[in-house]
Parts: structure tokens; sequence; C-alpha cells
């Protein structure tokens, strides 16, 4: 049956529409997240306002930490499908979206050749399905696109390796095009998952010839040719402080300490694989096992040097998000696939157990949060998280019962039905429904019904979320109470938006010029960034 299905081109038009049933509910619905999606939009939309396609800027601020591919990507899609003085965030996360749908169709590709099309196919929707993959195709930020370069660049490294280096020019071309790509997008991760992938396999197999084949004589200056001109003009333009902020800030600060508390110990990243890896979790066990038997077959040695060693890397390296470890998702899951369509050495009861179980945590772990999240913020119960659950209690339930007996292809079409079934209401449904989350959301909505003049802008008081700025336009003034008393007295029309903590602050400062505050609505809500109940009001000044 799986053979009938992948072969010829159904095999990716059945993995299109898989991607485009996870990947397009919610592109639009989903607001806008905090915080780094909403810096990322925020700079895309100053760079059509401005013109300056070089300088990466939020507001006034020179946000020098990626490099400007994935700005230049978002605009593009802007351009095309939107304006920048449109607050909708959808044309934004465009690229996330084919970022995605590239890395799953690509890694069937290549995986393909490497552990054969039925094996390949399973894979490639177990990557597709992943909760992670499917959350980052929905956010406008660098890993889905970065994620899609990587693949490209480990799949022309894995012909090139399993080739020994012969006959291999045009992976070499495409390998040295993928690594300049990434590069542009976020600098040295994918060149950094390669270096660890050829370290571990030349500590291995004792034998770096192979690596010919990579052509380094002519690849080394064609990726510099693609990359270095940006960082010399971005150099220029911010006189040198790009290059020191990116590296010396961004990146290398990452691997010192823990950055904007997002530290964790080792094992963070093994913790959390059940839960950003779902569904297909539940194949990992065995296929961490059917790896290990196969370790002498130089595909799977490859999958493994892929995965192990940038995989331990990020475990040592102090700063964590759950995202960091998606670079290495498509050889587990191409790994998983391959042990279930291998499945002729009957695995371990053990495994079988500790898998089961393992993946039922996760499961209900899910559905906690699809049923708590409704009723800790809105003290009702959502109906798109309830059937969720349901789902993943029904099917989850009898994909666990097959999985406890045997192993076999239909565990991870199931997985990729659960996924199918559950996320697409989440996040299309059930997230942009929790009202209390959305806070820029409903204060936009608040502002837009007063209707200040256009040409002044809103004054922001003790609430500075980027997502704010993106809802409200890109002169958002993030004042002091102060500041904000000053504007609402020197403009017709103006109002401020002011978090309660700073109420008193702001009426005194406000009194102190012989002006009254007078509340026109106010909204409340969680800042999830920093876990504060917040209540925001919207002002007007008159003269006392």
């Amino acid at each position: 049956m799986i053979d009938e299905a992948c072969r010829g081109w159904r095999g990716y038009a059945l993995l299109l529409l898989l991607c485009l049933g996870l990947y397009v509910p919610g592109l639009a619905s989903l607001p806008v997240t905090d915080r780094d999606e909403a810096r990322f939009a925020q700079a895309t939309r100053q760079m059509l306002e401005s013109g300056d396609y070089l300088r990466i800027r939020f507001q006034d601020e020179a946000r020098n930490k990626k490099p400007a591919a994935i700005y230049w990507l978002q605009a593009a899609s802007v351009h095309l499908l939107s304006d920048p003085e449109s607050d909708a965030i959808w044309p934004y996360r465009v690229p996330s979206l084919l970022g995605a749908l590239g890395a799953v169709l690509t890694i069937f590709a290549f995986g393909a050749r490497m552990v054969g099309r039925p094996a390949a196919f399973l894979g490639a929707a177990l990557l597709a399905s992943s909760l992670a993959l499917t959350v980052e195709a929905h956010l406008a930020k660098t890993d889905a696109v970065l994620l899609f370069t990587g693949v490209l660049a480990q799949g022309a490294l894995g012909e090139i390796y399993r080739a020994r280096g012969a006959g291999t020019a045009r992976w070499a071309l495409l390998f040295w095009l993928a690594e300049a790509a990434a590069t542009l997008v976020k600098g040295p991760v994918v060149p950094g998952l390669a270096l660890t992938t050829v370290l571990a396999l030349w500590v291995a197999d004792r034998d770096a010839r192979w690596l010919k084949g990579l052509a380094p004589l002519w690849g080394v200056p064609l990726f510099a040719i693609l990359v270095v001109p940006w960082f010399i003009a971005i150099s220029i333009a911010t006189g040198g402080a790009f290059i020191a902020d990116a590296a010396g800030q961004d990146f290398f600060g990452k691997l010192v300490s823990a950055q904007e508390s997002h530290g964790a110990w080792p094992g963070y990243y093994l913790l959390l694989l059940p839960v950003t890896f779902w569904p297909g979790s539940l194949l990992l066990g065995f296929a961490a096992a059917a790896a290990w038997r196969g370790r002498g077959d130089r595909a799977v040695r490859f999958l493994i040097a892929w995965a192990v060693p940038f995989w331990i890397v990020l475990e040592l390296v102090p700063t964590k998000l759950p995202h960091y470890l998606l670079p290495v998702f498509p050889a587990l899951a191409l790994l998983a696939g391959r042990a279930v369509v291998d499945a002729a050495p009957t695995y371990p009861t053990w495994l079988r157990r500790a898998s089961c179980g393992v993946w039922a945590l996760a499961s209900l772990a899910i559905i906690a949060a699809l049923a708590v999240a409704p009723l800790g913020l809105t003290h009702g119960v959502d109906v798109a998280g309830v059937a969720a659950g349901v789902v993943i209690l029904a099917f989850g339930g009898a994909t666990f019962r097959v999985a406890w007996r045997r192993v076999e292809t239909g565990l991870a079409v199931r997985a990729a039905l659960i996924a199918l079934l559950v996320l697409p209401a989440a996040l299309a449904l059930e997230a942009p429904r929790l009202d209390p989350l959305w806070l820029s959301r409903d204060a936009a909505s608040m502002v837009a019904r007063y209707r200040p003049p256009p040409d002044v802008a809103v004054a922001a008081v003790g609430y500075a979320e980027p997502s704010l700025v993106f809802l409200l336009g890109t002169n958002t003034i993030l004042a002091s109470p102060e500041d904000a008393a000053r504007r609402l007295t020197a403009s017709r029309g103006a109002v401020a938006l002011v978090e309660e903590r700073d109420d008193a602050a702001f009426k005194k400062a406000l009194s102190e010029r012989g002006w009254e505050a007078r509340s026109i609505e106010r909204v409340a809500g969680v800042d999830y960034s920093n876990g504060k109940r917040m209540v925001l009001t919207l002002y007007r000044g008159v003269p006392g």
C-alpha cells in the first residue's frame, strides 16, 4: 500500500496535501506572536517603508542579530501579496510555510535515494507532521526556511559521502549554494551542522578522502562570492557594529552563557523531544534501535552523523530553545521511516513498551494543554480544544495499542493523520480564541475603535511588546509616563495606552501640566513573554 502511494508523482502530491492541511489553517487567524516573530515582521515592514534593504532596524534600534535573507524573502512576499501599511501578519509567514514545505519534499527526494522510497515517504510525513515544524511553519521567523536550506546542504553532503566523492560535481554545487543561502538566513548554523557531520564521519570511518568530492577549490570561493559582499556592505553601513553584535553578542554569547533567560541543563532537548517531534515521537525509540543495528550501512551512518553530534553540541550550549533542535529532525524522521518499513528484526518488548509509555505521557501533556489553557485563561471550555483532545484519546489510543504489540508501517501513517486532525484545530481555532494571550491584538482593536488622527502616534506606557508596534505601526511611541503626558498635551486627538502599574505616574505627570486623563476603554490579559497579568487603559487628555 505504501509502495503504491509514494510511487512517481503521487508521493510528492500526498506530502504536498499533508503540508497544506497542516500549515495553511491558522496562517491568517493566529495573531502575531511575541517576541521574535513580531520583531522580524516589523523590521521587514521598515525595509519596505524606507527602501533600505541593507540595514535591519526595529523602529530606531539597529537589529544586528541575523543576516538579511529572511527579511528579503518576507519583503518579497508582502510586496506580492499585501502592503506594508497592512497589519495582516500572514504575508510575512508565507516564506516559513514554503520553507517547511520545501524541507518536507526535499527530504523525501534525498531520502528515497538513501533509505528507499517507502521509508523516505513515511519519514517525510513524520517530519511534516511534527509539532515543532508545524508551529514554525506558522511563524514569520528564520527556522523553517533555515531547515529547507539545511536539508538541501545535508542531502547533497550525503550524496557525496555515499558516492565516496566520485562524480559528485552537481552535489558539490548544490552543497555550496545551500550553505551560502543558509548563512545569509541565520549565520553559521547550517555550516556548523555540516562540520559536525563531517567530523563524526571522519572519526567513524578514519577516512576523509571522500571530502574531495566537495570540490573546495572552487566551492569555497563560490561560497565567499555569495556571502561576503553583504557582510562587507553591512559592516560599512553600520561601522562594524553588525558583525560585532551578531557574532560577539548574539552567536558567541549564546555559546558561553544563557541569553534572555533561555538557559537549561544538558538533556533539555531529549526531554522535550517526545513533544516537539509529536506525534512521530512514538517511533523514535525504534529508529534509534534500527540505526544502531544498521550502522554499517553508509546511508544510516550518515544520518546518525547528521543527528547525533549536532544534538550533543546543542545540549552543551547554555542557551536553549525548543526549535534549536529542528535541523536534526529530517535525519531522525528518515531513520524512523526506515525503522517501520524494515521492521523484520523484532524490536524488544521493553523497547515497545517504553516507547509507548513515553509517547502516552507526551500525548496526555498535549491534551492537558488543549484543555487547561482555555480554563485558565478564559474560564471556559473551547470546543476545538476538546475535540482535539478527544481525537488524541481515540486515535492515539488505537495507535498506542498497535505499537504496544508490534511495529508496522501503519504507525507512521496513523501519526500523520493524528497530527492532521489535531494541530490545525489547535492553531487555527483554539489558539486565536484565547483572548487574554493576545493583549496587543485587543489593544490595537481598542485604538482602532477610537480612531485617533492617522498622523498622531499612539504612546504606549508600561507595555512594550513588539507585537503592539507591528499592529499599531512603526511610529508607535514606547514612552515613559512623563513623555506620554507631554505628547497628549501637545497633539490634538493624541491618546496613550497605559498599563495599570503606570497609571498613577501617568496621571500625575498629566495633572502637573494642568490636564486630566479621561479613560476611553480598557482591556486585560496576560503578557506571555514575561508571565505578567496586565490591564491596558486607553486615555485621552482634557485640559483641567
